[in-house]
């Protein structure tokens, strides 16, 4: 793609986004909503007559015959569902578990569309899953794999990752090649082909479901009625204080899920480009305490992280935003470095998530850090342990089915 059709695509999608959270007011963005609108009218109808197929057996699921652990949202984006999945993924390894995280690699570099012309054409066999972690070597990169199975294999050693569009395919390989007893499905909530064992639904505290509208008027994936499809909501984000408008929605669509309410917590500072044993790799959080900081990342809810910086005592000089999983070019480094020269900035800061997709042998001018996050269970359960228990080795079975 050249730069300048990756300038208007980037600049459009911008726009779309300002258009959906009523950052524009001119002519032009009233007519572009109205059309948003009407869209989100059709994908509504498409949506539910999905469900209903699948619903009234129609189209049919497919069970494999072990434990598949579903873990998605009713939005798009900026859950924190990555370290939900990883702690699960965690938990359930160290329980013993074989453990194979299935991902559609969103983002992730699709082969090329000559080969797949010439595979329908020749009726090829379709290729296996792409494995990005045979559960002991992490055997591609982020642009081939996708930032979120990347991390996920890169932090999780002794679990599988595969990345398939289709799941069913990648499930199966995964028990047949791997000898897997548990399936992990990353953003799987509206994949209805794999039939799950356990729905965990992710809901973000700080904005639940945006404007109300489904895509593409606003970010909901289905209808927030479609909460009484999960045995298990998890209220992330949280700050700890109850929110009566959220859990009178919880109790009305689905009075019988488990809500488990968990927080993202700064871990430490990674710093990127120095050796895995070197002692400047990793900084405490007290590290940022009055130290003048640049910041820039490409994820779906930038607040979140910026306000982690500047409550660990960090003063953000600076803080650039791109959209979630963009690839940085040279051009968007060296204007961040621009910056942080012209500010002045002791380091800078960046997602991990964001850090996945930057070159190693990147030199950038000053220390360059990603922030580590990790959940923690602050309501629904003791500890993120004893929540995998409770959800994935009960004593005995639950008796709430949920609706397809």
């Amino acid at each position: 793609m050249s730069s300048w059709l990756k300038r208007k695509l980037t600049a459009f999608e911008a726009y779309t986004i300002d258009v959906i959270f009523g950052r524009r007011e001119d002519a032009g963005a009233t007519v572009y909503a109205a059309l948003l609108q009407a869209l989100s009218a059709v994908f509504s109808a498409l949506t539910q007559a999905r469900l209903w197929l699948y619903r009234h057996r129609i189209l049919h699921d497919q069970p494999l015959g072990c434990l598949v652990v579903v873990v998605g949202n009713l939005t798009v984006g900026g859950t924190g569902k990555t370290p939900v999945v990883e702690k699960f993924a965690r938990a359930l390894r160290d329980r013993g578990r074989r453990v194979a995280i299935l991902s559609r690699g969103y983002k992730s570099k699709a082969p090329p569309l000559w080969r797949r012309a010439w595979n329908g054409l020749t009726h090829v066999a379709a290729p296996p899953p792409r494995v990005v972690s045979d559960g002991e070597t992490v055997l591609l990169d982020s642009e081939e794999a996708g930032d979120e199975p990347f991390m996920l294999a890169r932090n999780l050693p002794g679990v599988v990752v595969l990345v398939d569009k289709d799941r069913v395919k990648a499930g199966t390989y995964a028990i047949k090649r791997f000898g897997c007893d548990t399936l992990v499905l990353d953003d799987g909530f509206q994949y209805l082909p794999l039939k799950g064992s356990l729905n965990l639904l992710l809901v973000d505290k700080t904005n639940p479901f945006g404007n109300g509208h489904l895509l593409p008027r606003g970010i909901l994936r289905e209808p927030i009625k479609h909460l009484r499809r999960a045995n298990y909501i998890f209220l992330t984000k949280s700050d700890g204080r109850r929110d009566p408008e959220i859990e009178a929605l919880f109790a009305r669509y689905n009075p019988s899920a488990d809500v488990i309410e968990c927080a993202h917590r700064p871990q430490y500072l990674h710093r990127f480009g120095v050796p895995v044993d070197s002692s400047e790799m990793r900084q405490p959080l007290s590290f940022l305490r009055g130290r003048r900081v640049g910041a820039f990342c490409g994820i779906a809810a930038p607040e979140s992280f910026e306000n982690f910086l500047r409550d660990l005592g960090a003063e953000l000089c600076f803080s650039r935003r791109f959209l979630d999983h963009y690839r940085f070019g040279p051009d968007d480094l060296e204007s961040v470095f621009d910056e942080a020269r012209a500010k002045g900035v002791d380091c800078i800061v960046t997602t991990e998530k964001d850090a996945v997709r930057l070159s190693a042998d990147l030199q950038p001018p000053v220390p360059l850090y990603h922030l580590r996050l990790e959940i923690e269970i602050i309501r629904g359960a003791p500890d993120f342990a004893a929540a995998v228990q409770r959800i994935c080795f009960p004593e005995t079975k639950r008796s709430n089915e949920p609706a397809r």
